[in-house]
């Protein structure tokens, strides 16, 4: 059912290396794009988003000799999960999963290309200050409520759709677009705080 002109869908990172076999995969990570291709159409406006890293990303457990994937690291900008090398530009990883109808997007907002700050969010690197533009993007289209979809949960998504709640979006995550990572119960604070935020999970 076609969605009101005011509406957007924000399709977060649904690229190779979040899905099986990719270097960062989120469990059934794939079985977000037959649900995200059924539903892309209905939406106006369009926003995919794409994980683009330079090599020896800040975020990356091989930029700090000694650490390991999965431990946590302060950044000047706060608290930081390191990852295993993931979605580096121009890679196969990073590049979207081949069934996703990339062809529909509007705008592909490529994030996380500063090397010394990772971005989960659409809207800001995880300093929380500085900007991607989505915002001023959705504003000049008119857009006023968000539906967002892809991977992961916990991360991107959820970072993602707080933002959008605290920038006065109405938002609506929909969760059997999505897939979790769940990292030390990540999950369940993710959904905790979207909830807290005023975010729609829809089944």
């Amino acid at each position: 059912m076609p969605h009101a002109s005011d509406e957007a869908i924000l399709v977060i990172d649904v690229q190779n290396d979040f899905c099986p076999g990719g270097a960062l995969a989120v469990a059934e990570g794939n079985e977000v794009v037959p649900e995200i291709n059924r539903i892309l159409r209905d939406f106006p406006v369009r926003v995919f988003t794409q994980d683009w890293h330079p090599l020896g990303h800040g975020s990356f457990a091989s930029s700090h000799p000694g650490r390991a994937a999965f431990e946590t690291v302060e950044m000047p900008y706060g608290s930081q999960v390191l990852w295993p090398d993931h979605c580096v530009q121009g890679s196969d990883g990073a590049e979207f999963h081949e069934d996703l109808h990339v062809e529909t997007a509007d705008v592909i907002l490529r994030k996380g290309f500063r090397p010394e700050i990772d971005s989960y969010s659409a809207f800001f690197e995880n300093d929380r200050t500085t900007p991607t533009g989505l915002e001023g993007y959705l504003r000049t289209r008119g857009v006023r409520r968000v539906t967002l979809a892809g991977l992961a949960t916990d991360f991107c998504v959820a970072w993602s759709a707080l933002d959008a709640a605290r920038l006065g979006f109405e938002v609506n995550v929909k969760l059997s677009a999505c897939r979790a990572i769940d990292l030390d119960g990540s999950l369940d604070a993710a959904i905790r705080n979207m909830q807290q935020a005023g975010v729609t999970l829809e089944p």
